[in-house]
Formats: C-alpha cells, sequence, structure tokens
C-alpha cells in the first residue's frame, strides 16, 4: 500500500481486525454484566453535551482514545433497553445473534431502491416476512414489507386508504379544492399517536380522526363505531379508514377486530389493523384467538424490533393489494429507470433507499428457530400473569386492566392514603431515580396507573421479584 493510500484509505485491515475484536468482547461484557448496570442513565441534562468537544478534531484521533470515550462518556448516558428490569413503555430487546445482523447490514452498506443495486435485500425480505406471516397465522394473500417503525407502517397504510378513493389526491392534492367531503378515520380513545401524527402529515388534519369510545376492558365499542360512521354519512362526511389495534399502548387491550371488519366491509372502508406490540404474540399456537378477524384487515403492521428479540428498528406491514401500495408511492426518475421485470423496492414507500434490514431479522428467525421463539415469549407472559398474581394477592396493590399479554397495568392503594396518584407517582419516580428498575406509566379511567411490561430476551422471574419487593418496600 503505498503512502497516499495510508494516508486517504480506511483504517488498516491489521487495526480493524484488532479493534473490531475489542468491539465484541466490550458487546459480550456488556451483555454479561448488563442488570448490574443502573437501567435508567444516571446523568443529569447536558453532563454528556458538556462533556463533549463543540467541534470536529482537526487531526484524526486514535481509535483506542474514540473507545475510551465510549466507556467513559457514552456508556454512562445510556438507558439500558436490554435491561432485565427494564419494564417500561413496552416488551424490547435485542439479542446477540441480531447484533451480528446489524454489523452485517452495515458492512455491506446496501440502498435497497432497486433490483439491481439490492439483489440481496430485495429477495430475501419477501421470503423472511413469508416466514413470519406462516409462523402468526395469516393467509397466503398478505404481502409484507419492511420500514423502520410502526408510526411509518401506518402511515403507508393510511395514504393507501386514501388512494383506493380514487378521489385524485395524488395528483390534485387536496390543498383548495372545494369538491372534496370531509374524510373520516376512526380509532379508538386507547390508540397510539402515531395515527394522530399520519392524519396530520397527510393533510387531514385532526378534525378527521374520530376517536371511538371503549369499553371497561378498555377496548374499542364497535356499536359507537358503528354509529359515529352513520352519523358521519348522514352528514356529508366521507368514512375510508378504520384503525383497530391488537395490544393497546396503555394497556395491550384488544379491539374486537372481527366486529370491527363486519362494520367496514358492509360500509367499503379500509380496515387496518395495529399489532405494533402484539404482533409477534400472535407465533404462540394458544394466543391466536386474540387475533381473531385480524385476517380479514386490509393490512397490519407488527414491529419485530419490539418482541422478536431483533435490533432497532425494524417495523412490518402487511397489504393484501400490493399494487395499491405501489400506485400510492412508486415515482421513478428517469436515472432510476431499468429494463428488468423486477421488483424495486423504491416503488412501495416514501424512501427511495432502505436498509437491508431483513437480514438480522432471517439471523434471529433462523439461530432461534420458531420453537425457541414461541417458548420465549410463552415465557414472558407467563411471568406477566405471575406478577399480577402477587398484585391480586396483595391487600396494597390492585390490577387495573386484564393482561392478555406481558404487560401488567396496577397501582398501589395501601388503606388510609388520601391521594393515590400521589403515591403511585412517587412510588414510580424512587424505583426509576434509583436505577434498580424501570416502570413507567398510564392515566387509566382518571388513576395514575402503574405499568410493568415484561420482555427482555434476559429477563428471568428473579428479577420480577425484585421489582415486587422494591414496590412494597414503598409502601
Amino acid at each position: 500500500m503505498s503512502q497516499l493510500q495510508k494516508k486517504l484509505g480506511d483504517m488498516p485491515k491489521e487495526d480493524f481486525r484488532k479493534f473490531g475484536y475489542e468491539i465484541i468482547d466490550f458487546i459480550a461484557d456488556y451483555f454479561e454484566n448488563l442488570e448490574h448496570f443502573p437501567v435508567l442513565s444516571q446523568n443529569q441534562p447536558n453532563d454528556l453535551t458538556n462533556a463533549l468537544s463543540k467541534s470536529a478534531p482537526i487531526q484524526g484521533e486514535s481509535f483506542p482514545q474514540i473507545l475510551e470515550d465510549v466507556e467513559n462518556l457514552i456508556l454512562p448516558a445510556v438507558t439500558h433497553w436490554n435491561h432485565p428490569n427494564f419494564h417500561g413503555l413496552f416488551s424490547t430487546s435485542t439479542s446477540s445473534v441480531g447484533v451480528f445482523g446489524e454489523m452485517l447490514t452495515a458492512a455491506f452498506d446496501m440502498k435497497a431502491m432497486l433490483w439491481r443495486t439490492s439483489p440481496a435485500s430485495t429477495e430475501l425480505e419477501p421470503i423472511v416476512l413469508d416466514w413470519l406471516r406462516q409462523m402468526m397465522g395469516l393467509p397466503a394473500d398478505f404481502h409484507g414489507l419492511i420500514y423502520d417503525t410502526a408510526s411509518i407502517s401506518t402511515l403507508h397504510a393510511i395514504a393507501m386508504a386514501r388512494e383506493k378513493l380514487n378521489l385524485g389526491i395524488r395528483e390534485k392534492g387536496m390543498s383548495g379544492r372545494t369538491d372534496l367531503p370531509l374524510l373520516r378515520v376512526y380509532c379508538s380513545e386507547q390508540t397510539h399517536s402515531s395515527i394522530d401524527k399520519a392524519v396530520v402529515l397527510l393533510g387531514l388534519g385532526t378534525q378527521s380522526l374520530v376517536k371511538i369510545p371503549t369499553n371497561e376492558r378498555f377496548e374499542m365499542d364497535a356499536e359507537k363505531l358503528r354509529e359515529a360512521i352513520q352519523d358521519d354519512k348522514a352528514r356529508g362526511h366521507l368514512p375510508f379508514c378504520v384503525v383497530a389495534t391488537i395490544g393497546t399502548t396503555s394497556t395491550t387491550s384488544i379491539d374486537p377486530v372481527d366486529k370491527i371488519a363486519d362494520i367496514c366491509q358492509r360500509n367499503n372502508i379500509f380496515l387496518h389493523v395495529d399489532a405494533a406490540y402484539a404482533g409477534s404474540a400472535a407465533v404462540v399456537p394458544e394466543f391466536q384467538f386474540y387475533f381473531k378477524g385480524w385476517e380479514r384487515a386490509d393490512s397490519i403492521v407488527t414491529n419485530p424490533h419490539k418482541w422478536f428479540f431483533t435490533p432497532f428498528d425494524l417495523s412490518v406491514l402487511y397489504v393484501k393489494d400490493l399494487d395499491l401500495l405501489k400506485q400510492t408511492f412508486s415515482l421513478v426518475a428517469e436515472y432510476l429507470k431499468v429494463t428488468e421485470t423486477v421488483t424495486n423496492q423504491m416503488d412501495y414507500g416514501i424512501q427511495l433507499g432502505r436498509r437491508f434490514r431483513s437480514l438480522k431479522l432471517w439471523f434471529v428467525m433462523r439461530y432461534f428457530g420458531q420453537e425457541g421463539l414461541i417458548e420465549r415469549i410463552r415465557e414472558h407472559c407467563r411471568l406477566a400473569r405471575l406478577f399480577a398474581n402477587w398484585v391480586d394477592d396483595s391487600e396494597n396493590f390492585e390490577i387495573l386492566a386484564p393482561v392478555p399479554f406481558a404487560l401488567c397495568c396496577f397501582r398501589a392503594c395501601p388503606k388510609n392514603v388520601e391521594d393515590l396518584d400521589v403515591l403511585n407517582e412517587k412510588i414510580m419516580n424512587e424505583i426509576n431515580v434509583s436505577g434498580e428498575a424501570y416502570l413507567s406509566h398510564t392515566k387509566l379511567n382518571g388513576k395514575f396507573t402503574l405499568r410493568l411490561s415484561v420482555g427482555s430476551i434476559r429477563v428471568e422471574e428473579r428479577h420480577l421479584r425484585k421489582v415486587w419487593d422494591l414496590l412494597n418496600e414503598k409502601i
């Protein structure tokens, strides 16, 4: 190698091997010692900002110094989502084999636009997603595509639903038109905020979104949905999309998808099912009944990066009408025109280039196999039910929502405490600040509610017992 090449080229291969081994050792040690870290970063706001240089280095720095700063500066600022006592928000954790897949994706650095720029991504993705479709018990007329998050998957689904109306919105837009009625999208009060953002981004506005009340189990009231649609029709509005949820964000409640599908079918309305959290649980045979009716949807989203031990980010949108999705988004510039009769992934969304995300999911599914994935999800649900039993058996705590999957909604309710909301918020904050565990919250029927999610690939019963002991110490 010439001196000029040494000056202008990449890191020397000898250094790459040396530091690559060091990084793998670092990650292996990190996973092995994960539960000894505080779950939430103990940094204060701006600690990292103030510790970093205000400008890039003029001369390149040694890689050992960079790794040292990762350990001394970055690691203390990390909230450890993979920690077995990370019980906030939703089920999540990566696996070691998923990290390997992510490493190779970064090394290949493939931009999946055209087939010719990315044959591996273009051809592996539908195979892997068909494996997943079969595992989840969905019929063969669903075709999967990978995006980054459920927010983007759902955005694409609602855009498809709007395109299906054939109102010329792709060509004419919506601004300044007087020939368009008010378009309506329906979801429940418990639906994820990404639905609100989608209608804003698509130019429909929040006035187009109708939130349907839920029952005592926090499930969409199908009769209220029917009434809302009929009322909108009578007023000259145009209902065009319903978003039903299997596994809502706050409680993992399950909308009556079969009844909702009946309503959509009678009214010729596009049905999108948000199973971003719970979709992974469909691979467990005894949980299939929770998903009754989802096979009737026009589109479904599920996130393997939530509960399938796959590194963030990887969201899957299943659609029945692949041509409609292409019609909604395909736009081929001259420099992208090709002669091959092939699938080009750029035609199926707002992105031109896509990451080779299917590789890491392929690694995970092959390494653990169907049985291994099923058993891990089954165990998480067992642990959540065990924790719920401890709550039910206690005089000082109560369950506030059903526990169909791996999330418990509960609160402390000791006698002679005047303000239970204040108490529960105090308990949550004290546990979170301690770094011993992480819980999140919601509000159910006006009550401050603690949420305990089980989903780490490294979680064991002793980790749930630890949280239970911490909770009882705060009473």
